[in-house]
Parts: C-alpha cells; sequence; structure tokens
C-alpha cells in the first residue's frame, strides 16, 4: 500500500490511500452505471432490478469476507439485507403490485435496525475490553 499527501484542487492537504482511490473509482463507475440504466428507462424491467441487487449482494459479501474491522462487516451484512429487500420489492412489483415485498422489505429494514444496534453493542465492549475493533481478537472475550 502507497500512503501520501497530495495538494487538491481547493489548496487544501490531504492524505490519500493508493487503495482508497481504486476503491473511489469502483464505487464512481457504480454510480454511472445506475444513472446509466434510470437515463436509458431500463427501470422498467425486473432483470435490472435483480442485477443490481446481485451487485449490491456480492459487494457486501466481498466487505465481509476482506475486511477485518467489525464495523467494516456490519456494513457488508448491511448492503447484503438491502440487496434482499429489493428483491422482495422487485418481484413485488412485477407480480401484479400488491404489497407482500413491501411489508417483507419494511420487516427487514426492522430487523437490520435491531441487528445493527446489538452488533454495535457487540463492537464497542469488544474495543472497551481489547482497545480493537477486529472481528479477529472476538474469540478473546470467551467467558
Amino acid at each position: 500500500m502507497q500512503c501520501g499527501w497530495q495538494d487538491s484542487t481547493e489548496g487544501k492537504i490531504k492524505l490519500y490511500h493508493k487503495e482508497h482511490k481504486e476503491h473511489k473509482r469502483f464505487i464512481h463507475t457504480f454510480v454511472n452505471f445506475v444513472v446509466f440504466v434510470v437515463k436509458i428507462g431500463a427501470m422498467n424491467h425486473l432483470t435490472t432490478y435483480l442485477i443490481i441487487s446481485a451487485i449490491l449482494f456480492i459487494l457486501g459479501l466481498l466487505a465481509m469476507m476482506t475486511r477485518k474491522n467489525g464495523v467494516s462487516v456490519l456494513m457488508g451484512v448491511e448492503l447484503i439485507l438491502n440487496a434482499a429487500g429489493l428483491n422482495f420489492v422487485a418481484f413485488s412489483r412485477f407480480n401484479g403490485g400488491n404489497l407482500n415485498g413491501q411489508a417483507a422489505a419494511l420487516f427487514i429494514m426492522i430487523i437490520a435496525a435491531a441487528e445493527a444496534a446489538v452488533a454495535l453493542a457487540i463492537f464497542l465492549n469488544l474495543y472497551r475490553l481489547q482497545a480493537t475493533a477486529e472481528v479477529d481478537k472476538a474469540s478473546l472475550m470467551k467467558g
């Protein structure tokens, strides 16, 4: 990994990280893809929703598998839950327009909020005891 200082266009000095720039480029490309899909009117097809949901799921899975920080792993779980909620809403919209998918997505959001609260409490306790938020150190909390 390469770190250093870089002058920005506003004259401020900010720390940059080579890996951070690559993630930023990927996110920028993904946002441009979503904007393109919306502009061409492809949001009227179920396949578009499923592709976006699959991308969210894969990003969440990668975040869960590659990160050591507990908060980053939690963000990966949230992405996976949002992908599942998007699938429920998409199938609901294209299968008669009933509200079953929206109800399931609302239930997923409630469960995700509760899961985030419990997980953050566990991570705060881990940080208090071990002075780290790494998931690998969580096995040291055995009683």
